[in-house]
């Protein structure tokens, strides 16, 4: 049993498509963990004001970890390490050295001062919850441990990767995710609320502790060291800065977000968390899969200065992006409330939390296909050391999502036919906190520009061709609409009126018509002889049929 473990560690793995459904499969496994967690939350609290707060209390840590872990990326700091490995790998052992010290008193700083801001972040950031004060900074100060630990564990997560130990830099995500649990389950009825983020700190110590027993046996281990070479600082500075910058504008986004529902009825930042959850689950598994998988290929590939194949892979991985996220996006717009009330109806989570978090989670997915484009081309604008572009565009939708959510939170509270428009629309009526629809409304208008933008960049600076992806986004819009058309007409047959239904009931309705869509999606895309749907098959059946167990080659490395 051991060595089949092993052997699943050590399985070769070669092209974008089998490399891609690897990374799903290990991504879905998270993302499951992650539904359990939010339906353990919801159960418990419901969308209410102790659920708002620990989901507030997460937005500066988030940030401060997506700032520093962006800086300690495997992205940015593989190619230094991999550069200085000749010999012994003193040099690379000495550059991860001083990173981990520079991490480790730099963030030590960063934390000090945050808890000391803490009061002050709540009233300028979170107005709507300064009446809480009592919990929130407490909670704040406590997951401000949650960034030292990841920050950790992804600088320890380069040696896992250049020593090929993909499989087990893959599980982190799995112990992080389970802490939180232990958290909802063991630690809140002991401790409170805080027990909460004491769940939050377990898993990420877990999320560093499950790769120690390799990382104290390999050379590479860091080490604290007071001697720095201010060139190999710059050289790794230089590359990550801008990067680390644009990661976190995702981050000042959502906190603007949660700062407004903060204001907004209670109970809406945990709607928009519990639908901003769910979203990125197809996400994950579809978008960040491909553009993951694609990026040691297409630097191989600019490096070697084959742009002809370079563009193809582009193009490939866009299409096969379009060819899950159109059908993804319209069959959850139909499923939604089944959905929803499959994952978190528990509990406190009550008939209106479920509709309104259903309404929200379709405003979301309405931009999936703009995310997933986002993730491929901006890692693709990185492997061709382009990291201006990513930062310059980012800033610019950044910018549109919170003044779009400001300004239909404005028509919401101003005009009431723009509310009792989108009540009625999205079958609201009677449900409080319809407003909290301006947000998502906001964050996927901003996306799909910013996708449009990006696209256009990528015509000139990573030679992509637009026809070939336009054929692709018709087909792949035809086949959905369709998909979703026959899941709607199977969802109509079997009845909607599941509010006092049992959680079986909404699971078959939810389950057959999903599907019936998913088979109307692929026979359409039969019918017209899809290329991608060719592509697909001939993937998994050689994925299936391949037996050979190689250790991975440097070709091979996939940055999770």
């Amino acid at each position: 049993m051991v060595q089949r473990v092993f052997d699943i560690v050590y399985r070769e793995v070669r092209g974008l498509h089998q490399a891609a459904y690897i990374l799903a499969i290990f991504t879905f496994g998270s993302q499951l963990l992650a539904l359990i967690r939010d339906r353990l939350l919801a159960h418990q609290f419901g969308a209410g004001i102790e659920l708002d707060l620990y989901y507030t209390a997460f937005r500066i840590p988030d940030f401060l970890y997506v700032l520093f872990a962006s800086t300690l990326s495997v992205y940015v700091l593989i190619p230094f390490i991999a550069g200085r490995m000749e010999g012994k790998g003193e040099r690379a052992r000495h550059l991860l050295s001083q990173i981990f010290t520079l991490f480790l008193g730099l963030y030590a700083l960063v934390a000090f001062l945050a808890i000391i801001a803490a009061p002050d972040v709540v009233r300028y950031f979170f107005p709507g919850f300064v009446e809480h004060t009592d919990i929130l900074i407490p909670l704040i100060r406590l997951l401000l441990l949650q960034p030292l630990l990841l920050g950790i564990s992804s600088l320890l997560g380069v040696i896992t990767q250049i020593e090929h130990r993909f499989v087990l830099y893959a599980i982190s995500p799995l112990i992080y995710n389970l802490g939180i649990i232990l958290g909802v389950v063991v630690l809140y009825p002991i401790f409170g609320i805080e027990g909460l983020a004491f769940g939050v700190v377990l898993g990420a110590l877990g999320h560093v502790c499950i790769q120690l027993p390799f990382i104290l046996k390999s050379p590479l281990r860091p080490r604290l060291t007071l001697r720095f070479d201010p060139t190999d600082m710059v050289a790794v500075f230089r590359t990550s800065l801008t990067r680390a910058v644009t990661l976190s504008l995702h981050q000042l986004v959502l906190i603007g977000l949660i700062g407004f529902a903060s204001i907004m009825t209670v109970g809406s930042v945990s709607v928009f968390q519990f639908a901003f959850n769910l979203q990125s689950v197809p996400l994950a598994i579809i978008g960040m899969s491909y553009s993951v998988a694609a990026f040691p290929l297409l630097a191989k590939l600019y490096a070697e200065k084959k742009h002809e194949l370079f563009s193809e892979n582009i193009t490939t991985a866009l299409r096969h992006i379009f060819f899950w996220s159109l059908p993804a996006i319209t069959l959850f717009i139909v499923i939604r409330a089944q959905f929803v009330r499959v994952v978190l109806g528990s509990g406190e989570f009550d008939w209106s939390d479920t509709r309104l978090t259903a309404a929200v989670l379709a405003v979301f997915v309405v931009s999936l296909v703009s995310q997933g484009m986002h993730l491929l081309l901006v890692r693709a604008l990185y492997a061709v050391g382009n990291t201006r572009l990513p930062f310059y565009v980012t800033l610019g939708s950044s910018t549109l999502a919170l003044l779009f959510g400001f300004y239909f939170y404005s028509l919401f509270v101003e005009h009431g036919f723009v509310y009792r428009y989108f009540e009625s629309l999205m079958r609201l009526d009677g449900v409080p906190g319809v407003e909290v629809l301006a947000l998502p409304m906001g964050y996927s208008l901003a996306l799909i520009i910013h996708s449009i933008v990006l696209l256009v960049v990528a015509r000139k600076a990573l030679y992509v061709r637009l026809r070939p992806l336009v054929r692709s986004f018709y087909t792949s819009a035809v086949a959905a609409f369709f998909g979703g058309y026959v899941a709607y007409a199977t969802l109509s047959y079997f009845g909607t009126s599941y509010e006092a239904d049992t959680l079986m009931t909404v699971l078959s309705e939810g389950f057959v018509a999903g599907l019936g869509g998913l088979g109307g999606v692929i026979l359409a895309h039969y019918a017209v002889g899809s290329r991608e749907l060719s592509e697909i098959g001939s993937a998994l059946k050689k994925r299936f049929t391949k037996v050979d167990v190689l250790v991975p080659q440097d070709e091979d490395t996939l940055a999770v």
